[in-house]
């Protein structure tokens, strides 16, 4: 699945739940970039595009 919540996110990772809303807080991750808000009101996160962040800081 391409979208995932938080709990998924972080147990993949390695960054706490606290780290992510930290880089959502901060602007580091951006909606509808990195991550959306689904239509239940829940925060969805885009694999992909934090992979693609994560590599794009190895350059």
């Amino acid at each position: 699945m391409k979208w995932v919540l938080i709990k998924v996110l972080a147990r993949e990772s390695g960054y706490t739940e606290d780290a992510i809303r930290s880089k959502i807080r901060k602007g580091v991750w951006r909606e509808s970039v990195h991550y959306l808000k689904a239509p239940d009101g829940r925060i969805l996160f885009d694999r992909e595009a934090i992979e693609k962040w994560v590599e794009s800081k190895l350059v």
